[in-house]
């Protein structure tokens, strides 16, 4: 049986169901049930060790092919080659080792939530057990401070809150009782005679019968949505498998074709083999991997500079994907600090400006500063909030004590210092729905302040004040009043006071009567600063932002509306459970408000989103989001108030738990992929016509214009000097502007492939025509004119350089912005001239000095290229091409 179910029995029969007794089971009993059912545990996930997860690095076709290469080259006796190759492939292999997120100790940080001790009673008799060794129908003692170690059935409780925001993401602690429930037991925040295991007892004294332990628990069903979580891909890492296997089995196929050519063709088969391995080589992107890598750390650090940590790598560019943000409201959209924002005296409305716990705003009245000691009424109406008030100020936007007193104690610090000495209490009792202070003011005189739901204190109360004296009292217009406050999803308290007999010490609840009606103040948890801007750029970057809270619909609606969330409605738990898979789906298209939510809600939707082609992103803070967190394209979770569980599900932690920080990082997102396509736009094209030069060759039984070391020398020097730099490109104007790629796009896309095709193919024109244009008729200076040829595919690679910084937009005014790219092409161009002019190079490299008319001709030839790439941008802008 479910605990739907348990809390909607009364506690005398759920006594029976367990054949528990309120004095507990006897030691046989208990043993007996021990033993048949064991030791109460959350089981833990079996993970691969270290060396498993190193050899994984190298599952990629890519990879695959470097190492063939590396085997050949070995085998040939191209040591440098080999050497540079494996050197390419074990450091990808270190990096993606490190790096590699999603550690998998969520169940281990489950497991410490498991409370050691538990006090039982057992025969009438009160003792401390290892939690471990509970069975279900056990009675547990329960009291501040407390750690729940089972889920239970309340059948007594005097004063009892609990702290179940690890499970709800809730702050506000929970008022427990031991009332059944009829109706309305779908979600954690409804089950109010349920105490959860893992939670936090805040305050009171209580008793419960054990109804579910170890895996049996919500926390341990949320551990059980943790194991069957599968790892998600990222979208970069699926394309980057396709476009790898893609790029292996074109190259495979074209050397092999190659080689069969040339042996055709009669040629020898040591130089045919050996162009059909420089082939490879060159079409091989060896330092692609690595790049792509430094590009995303380079993303990290960023993101880390802007409150976002990034626990996997690849998360960093997933970000910059998602075209859905299903967000928690507590703490994320929210302050997490509840905040008077109305308070009402006298028949005015007051509006208190300031937000959370920073005892700084102003109050209005129709719009106008007015100062709030002026109107006695207002006065005695925070006055009462203040002094009726166990929470403390500790400043710094600190409170100690119950949020929604810490409410009470702000706005009233806001209008100025309030003290009289206290000198009895009533406690707030949940059935009584109230609390009453006893003070003495400085005449020697007493009253009473008294606070609760409205309804509560306007059937103690027999008169108003209205500043000057006491009146009749006006119930309509104070209940008009606190509906209106309620209907702004605020969460209204009525104040009172009575004045009492000097001679009174000790108050109790027979003293809480014939009191006089003060006013009512309204409080929320209300927006973080700067997340309507942040909502706003996110309609502008075509993500939707769907809210999915614990809290209640009202309130989520409200705060929804107010930040500028779209939504038709809203949906409760509930609702939801009430659906099917479709059904649930239609709304999913208009409706971006969820409340009262459990973690199979927020599991389901995100399942049916990712269904619907959306790339998600999830956040969430509590032990229940944990789930959705893993079966996300990317979950975020919250640095601060974030539990272990909900951190080491997430691939990216937000230092500040701000919604506005995940905007931030989405914009740092989309840079990372335009850099990543960026380094496939010029890294592609250079090494296709480096490895067509080789086919063509063949083809048309030309002379090689490159020998194999030549060609790893160019993939090597310009992979670090010129592939490097792109990383470090500035972020182009309005990348937030732009709509979300759409998830099933290539990341290389139709303009990526066109343009490869046509690089490539000028790079061998034009590589071609300087190698024969400098090629004597006998031969003689062969080494010559490759040089001339290696340095022609070298500058055709620096302009391209520089049409790159931009796949769309002209580059002309931003040619010189990127300083690393500029320091990239000196290195580049230092290490060319020693290859040409150093002996020991020419010697190493088959290369040759080459002369300063050679020099003109490979700028004029090479610096084609970036003419007409503006131009085709230009053709593109215009329409004429798509």
């Amino acid at each position: 049986m479910a605990e739907e179910q348990w809390c909607s029995i009364p506690s005398e029969d759920v006594f029976s169901l367990f054949n528990s007794h309120p004095d507990g089971l006897s030691r046989e009993e208990a043993e007996k049930r021990l033993a048949r059912d064991g030791y109460n545990e959350v089981e833990s996930k079996k993970e691969h060790g270290p060396v498993y997860r190193f050899l994984r690095q190298f599952a990629s076709p890519l990879i695959y092919l470097l190492l063939i290469a590396a085997a050949i080259t070995f085998f040939l006796e191209l040591y440098v080659d080999t050497i540079v190759i494996l050197f390419v492939v074990l450091a990808n292999a270190v990096i993606g080792f490190i790096q590699e997120g999603k550690a998998q100790h969520a169940l281990e940080s489950l497991s410490k939530l498991l409370v050691p001790e538990a006090r039982v009673l057992r025969g009438g008799m009160s003792m401390v057990l290892q939690s471990r060794e509970l069975v279900v129908g056990d009675i547990v003692l329960l009291e501040a401070g407390d750690r729940v170690p089972a889920d239970m059935r309340l059948f007594y409780t005097k004063n009892l809150r609990a702290d179940e925001s690890i499970l709800t993401g809730e702050s506000v602690p929970v008022e427990k009782s031991t009332d059944a429930i009829a109706t309305g037991c779908a979600s954690f925040g409804d089950q109010k005679n349920i105490s959860f295991a893992g939670t936090l007892i805040s305050q009171g004294q209580g008793r419960g019968i054990v109804v579910a332990t170890g895996s049996a628990t919500q926390i341990g069903r949320i551990s059980e949505f943790i194991r069957e979580s599968k790892e998600i891909s990222t979208p970069l890492l699926r394309k980057m498998a396709q476009m790898s296997v893609v790029l292996s089995v074109v190259i495979v196929v074209v050397a092999a074709l190659t080689l069969g050519i040339g042996l055709l063709r009669g040629l020898e088969t040591i130089e045919i083999f050996m162009a059909s391995v420089s082939l490879a080589v060159a079409a091989i992107p060896e330092g692609l991997p690595a790049v792509i890598t430094i590009s995303m750390a380079i993303g990290v650090n960023r993101m880390a500079a802007r409150n976002t940590i990034i626990r996997t790598v690849p998360a960093v560019e997933t970000l910059g994907s998602a075209t859905v943000i299903c967000t928690d409201k507590t703490g994320t959209l929210t302050k997490n600090q509840m905040t008077v924002t109305q308070v009402y005296a006298a028949g005015k409305l007051y509006e208190v400006t300031g937000a959370g716990y920073d005892p700084v705003g102003e109050f209005l009245l129709n719009g106008a500063q007015v100062d709030p000691l002026a109107d006695r009424t207002l006065t005695e109406t925070l006055k009462a909030g203040v002094l009726c008030n166990d929470a403390s100020f500790r400043g710094e936007d600190n409170i100690d004590g119950d949020p929604t007193e810490g409410a009470l104690l702000i706005s009233g610090l806001k209008a100025g210092k309030f003290y009289l000495p206290r000198v009895d209490i009533v406690p707030f009792e949940p059935e009584e729905r109230y609390m009453a202070t006893l003070h003495e003011n400085e005449d020697g005189s007493k009253v009473i302040y008294v606070k609760g739901s409205p309804e509560k204190i306007l059937q103690l109360c027999v008169s108003q004040f209205d500043g000057e004296s006491t009146g009749p009292l006006d119930i309509q217009g104070v209940t008009q009043a606190s509906e209106q406050m309620a209907s702004d999803a605020l969460r209204v308290l009525g104040m009172a006071y009575r004045q009492v007999p000097a001679e009174l010490d000790r108050i109790e609840p027979e003293d809480v009567k014939d009191l006089v009606f003060l006013g009512l103040q309204g409080m929320m948890d209300p927006p973080r600063d700067g997340v309507t801007e942040a909502v706003q750029q996110c309609k502008t970057a075509g993500i939707r932002v769907i809210m999915i809270t614990g809290d209640h619909l009202s309130t989520a609606y409200a705060i929804a509306t107010k930040i500028g969330i779209e939504t038709e409605g809203g949906l409760s738990g509930k609702d939801i459970e009430l659906m099917s898979d479709e059904q649930l789906r239609q709304y999913l298209r208009s409706v971006s408000v969820f409340a009262r939510t459990s973690p199979e809600d927020k599991l389901r939707i995100v399942k049916l989103l990712k269904g619907m082609g959306e790339v998600v992103a999830v956040t969430g803070d509590g032990i229940n989001d944990a789930p959705a967190l893993k079966t996300a394209d990317i979950g975020i979770s919250m640095g601060i108030t974030g539990t272990e569980v909900a951190k080491e599900a997430s691939n990216v932690v937000l230092a500040d738990d701000n919604f506005s920080s995940i905007v931030a990082a989405i914009e740092e997102g989309r840079d990372v992929y335009s850099k990543i396509q960026k380094i496939l736009l010029w890294t592609l094209p250079t090494n296709g016509g480096q490895g067509l030069s080789i086919v063509v060759a063949v083809l048309m039984g030309l002379t090689l214009p490159l020998v194999p070391l030549q060609v790893l020398w160019l993939n090597t020097v310009t992979a670090v000097g010129l592939g490097v730099p792109i990383t470090m490109e500035p972020k182009e104007r309005g990348i937030l502007r732009r709509p979300p790629r759409p998830p099933k796009e290539p990341i290389l896309t139709r303009l990526i492939k066109r343009r490869i095709v046509f690089v490539s193919l000028l790079i061998v024109a034009g590589a071609y025509f300087n190698f024969f244009m400098k090629l004597d008729p006998s031969g003689e200076n062969l080494d010559a004119a490759r040089t001339v040829a290696l340095n022609t595919i070298m500058f055709f690679q620096i302009f391209f350089l520089f049409n790159s910084k931009s796949l769309y937009d002209y580059v002309y005014r931003d040619l010189f912005s990127n300083k690393f790219m500029l320091l990239g092409i000196a290195i580049v161009l230092f290490l060319q001239l020693l290859i040409t002019y150093e002996p020991t190079m020419n010697s190493v490299f088959s290369t040759a000095p080459i002369l300063p008319a050679d020099w003109l001709n490979i700028l004029l030839v090479s610096s084609t290229v970036f003419f007409l790439i503006e131009f085709e941008k230009y053709l593109q802008k215009k329409g004429y091409i798509s």
